[in-house]
């Protein structure tokens, strides 16, 4: 039986691991290590800019009341260090450190001492330079370049040009134009090894096209499935055995924003239909211009 002491490091142990880093891909959690010892504030840069925007505005909240709260702190505990603070009540004190964090200075409170002075000059400067970070903050986030590409839900497999092929659809929702649009598409799959071994292989698959000049509508990929594609003679089973997933990646020059953009989109194997064909989506209208039917978008059809 181990003893209590040995138990109690244990668990001391297993409290101070760090847990596991985990990243989605194709909707599923792929863990990328366990017992990395990672600061939180080591990549702060990074996970202001990975973070919700819910969430980036609450941590901003939360440093700044706690900023005020520990100046205000800071005036409470000395003798009278600002003016025109009735009885001395903390609130008041904190009405102040907010007023001078944020550089507003209503004027109807002010230092009175060389205390308060230097207390209310520290608190400056940590106003001016924190609201010098989060401007960047906001600016990087907004300034960000993000593509509007929405992709079609299922990727299909059906006959094209007499050949089967795998088709995925997206469209450009901005109605801008994404100039020299490029796209890639990696098939990732489970195979095993001479040794016997298990691992996770990725392929470029081959598209017919994988250029546009001038995306502003919608653009379907296509691979064909012959003999050297990696997909050639795989059925539904085979895709489920191989854990089969497939990633589109689309990058291109804005020319509205002036950015070059990219975006991504990843299946696993249930999401890829067997015989079945995407809707038409595009009709001309009576006076002569192509229409998009959203509504239509993500339908496939038999054949």
């Amino acid at each position: 039986m181990p003893s209590r002491d040995a138990e109690k490091m244990t668990t001391q142990q297993s409290e101070r691991m760090p847990k596991a880093r985990v990243v989605r891909l194709g909707g599923r959690e792929i863990i990328v290590s366990e017992s990395q010892h990672l600061n939180f504030w080591a990549d702060i840069s990074h996970r202001s800019m990975t973070a919700s925007w819910l969430s980036f505005i609450a941590g901003a909240a939360l440093v700044f009341v706690a900023f005020n709260a520990i100046f205000a702190l800071f005036y409470w505990i000395a003798d009278q260090p600002i003016s025109n603070v009735p009885e001395g009540a903390y609130i008041d004190y904190l009405y102040f450190s907010i007023e001078t964090l944020s550089t507003a200075g209503y004027g109807d409170m002010h230092p009175q001492t060389h205390y308060g002075h230097f207390v209310a000059a520290v608190e400056l400067f940590t106003g001016i330079f924190s609201m010098s970070l989060m401007t960047g903050l906001i600016f990087a986030r907004f300034s960000r370049p993000s593509a509007r590409l929405l992709f079609a839900d299922h990727p299909v497999i059906s006959s094209h040009e007499g050949k089967p092929t795998l088709m995925i659809r997206f469209v450009n929702e901005r109605h801008n134009i994404i100039g020299n649009a490029t796209a890639k598409l990696w098939l990732l799959r489970n195979e095993v090894s001479l040794e016997g071994g298990s691992f996770r292989r990725f392929y470029e698959l081959a598209l017919v096209r994988s250029e546009h000049p001038a995306l502003a509508l919608s653009w379907t990929l296509y691979h064909v499935l012959d003999e050297q594609s990696p997909l050639y003679g795989l059925n539904a089973e085979d895709f489920a055995a191989a854990d089969v997933s497939l990633v589109a990646v689309v990058s291109g020059y804005d020319v509205v924003a002036a950015q070059t953009i990219h975006a991504r989109k990843s299946y696993d194997y249930p999401a890829i239909r067997f015989g079945q064909r995407y809707a038409d989506i595009l009709e001309r209208a009576e006076d002569g211009r192509l229409r998009i039917d959203y509504a239509r978008f993500h339908e496939t059809l038999d054949g």
